[in-house]
Order: C-alpha cells, then sequence, then structure tokens
C-alpha cells in the first residue's frame, strides 16, 4: 500500500507542477510578456489546431477529441498497471501537460503558444507543455530501450 501511495504522489506532483507551470508561462504570456533574441522569441500565437496548426478548421471538436485522448490514454495506462508504474514520472509529465493543453482548448478557444525558434531556421511556436510531452516521450523511449538491452545483455 505505501508504494502504490509512492507512486500516486511521484505521479501526481510531476502532473500539478507541469500543469503550473505551463499555465504560469502562459498567464505571463497572456499579460503581455513578450521577448526577443537571436534565438528564440517569446511571442504569442493561439492555435486553434494541432501540431503545426493542423486540422485547425476542426477547432470547435479538437478540444472534444483532445479530452477523449487523455481520458483514452489514462484508461490504457491504469489497464497496463506496470507500464505506468514503469514510467510514472513520464506519464505524470505527460498528462499534466496534455491537461494543460486541454485547459486552455476550453478557456483559450485554443493552445496558448509562445516560444519561436528561428535561428538557422523557423520552427513552429510551441509551448512549455509541448516540451514537457517530448521530454516524457524521450524518458519513455530510453528508459524502454535501455530495459531491452539490459534484457538481452543478460540473455548472453
Amino acid at each position: 500500500m505505501a508504494k502504490n501511495f509512492k507512486l500516486f504522489f511521484y505521479f501526481s506532483t510531476a502532473f500539478i507542477l507541469v500543469f503550473i507551470f505551463d499555465q504560469g508561462i502562459k498567464s505571463l504570456t497572456l499579460a503581455g510578456l513578450r521577448w526577443q533574441s537571436e534565438y528564440l522569441d517569446l511571442t504569442y500565437a493561439l492555435n486553434t489546431g494541432v501540431a503545426f496548426s493542423m486540422l485547425s478548421f476542426l477547432e470547435h471538436y479538437l478540444k472534444y477529441f483532445h479530452l477523449i485522448l487523455i481520458v483514452l490514454l489514462f484508461i490504457y495506462l491504469l489497464w497496463q498497471k506496470t507500464f505506468l508504474k514503469t514510467h510514472i514520472l513520464a506519464f505524470g509529465m505527460m498528462l499534466g501537460a496534455g491537461t494543460s493543453n486541454l485547459f486552455d482548448r476550453f478557456m483559450h478557444g485554443g493552445v496558448v503558444d509562445m516560444f519561436f525558434w528561428h535561428k538557422w531556421f523557423d520552427f513552429a511556436i510551441f509551448n512549455v507543455a509541448d516540451v514537457m510531452i517530448n521530454i516524457s516521450v524521450i524518458l519513455i523511449l530510453t528508459q524502454e530501450i535501455f530495459k531491452k538491452k539490459e534484457k538481452n545483455d543478460r540473455m548472453d
């Protein structure tokens, strides 16, 4: 029981910290905070689509698709308890970030983005939640790759 509480604590802490940090930066952006540098600008864009503004013509329905996706991921993780326990921090980060972006869709009609990388190439405008989702995916993939390599080394 204590181990499950510990896992719940790690998941909840990651979830809440990512959500609050992302919403905090978004609040500053919505309040008018702007910054420019040679590499990166802090600006404001409301993304009514998904990555790279794709599917923006579905803006009124995307929040429901987004909600269904998060619920399905959560149900899958409850079903795959071992996979969830193995990657508890990464999934806490991922779901906190996804929920933060979903919150934006319901509150602002789209996702608040603010970081624009423009050195060497122009990249899409993104936010903290997008970065956290990518970091969580990298953590899961890295851990799975090393786990598989370790298993293969034991078999040799």
